[in-house]
């Protein structure tokens, strides 16, 4: 059953997440919104879902279909990881830096804040 939640969330994430890189178009040198945008509020989604279970208000199941499989699919760490290859291949290692930066310091925050906004 476990495994049964997970995929369906991630199935769903992932299909989320693919609507995304067609509804915001990759430039072939330009900064990775698509991967930027969905990584940021998967961040904000998993911070108020970590604050509704820490509050018992999601069960086991509950978690496991939308942390670990729909945040899981929705979000990608090896997207974002290619992007940063490419930025620096390409020689964009500013905006590389900048990608960087964003997507860990803002996606911390968004999870504290999303936690933050359940837990007020």
């Amino acid at each position: 059953m476990n495994f049964l939640l997970v995929f369906i969330g991630g199935g769903f994430g992932s299909c989320i997440r693919y609507a995304f890189s067609l509804w915001i178009k990759p430039q072939s040198n330009s900064f990775p919104w698509a991967t930027l945008t969905a990584n940021l509020i998967s961040c904000f989604i998993i911070g108020v879902l970590i604050g509704l279970f820490t509050k018992n208000s999601l069960t086991e199941h509950q978690k496991l279909l939308l942390i670990t499989g729909f945040c899981g699919g929705f979000s990608t760490f090896s997207a974002f990881g290619a992007e940063v290859f490419h930025l620096v291949k390409t020689g964009m290692v500013l905006m590389a830096l900048s990608y960087i930066l964003i997507s860990i310091v803002v996606g911390s925050l968004l999870v504290l804040g999303g936690s933050m906004l359940v837990n007020t």
